[in-house]
């Protein structure tokens, strides 16, 4: 029983890191098509180009990298609340 407790309380957590992650990459990929979609709608470029222009490689590794030391900083903050 403290098995099954303690994998199910391991999964819940995991579980729980990804959305988190999740949530803190898609808070930064909307901030950033918000970002080029006003500044390329100057030019007349569409929706379409702001989204190819902001999904990269490099935008993706900043994303990650991100959301992992954003969740680690709230987690911290949770356990010493």
């Amino acid at each position: 029983m403290d098995k099954e407790s303690k994998g199910r309380r391991l999964r819940r957590q995991l579980v729980r890191a990804v959305v988190e992650v999740a949530f803190i990459i898609f808070l930064f990929y909307s901030n950033l098509l918000m970002g080029e979609f006003t500044q390329s709608s100057r030019d007349g470029k569409s929706l379409s180009f702001a989204i190819h222009d902001i999904f990269t490689s490099t935008n993706l590794m900043i994303a990650l990298i991100s959301a992992m030391i954003g969740y680690a900083v709230f987690e911290a903050m949770r356990r010493k609340l």
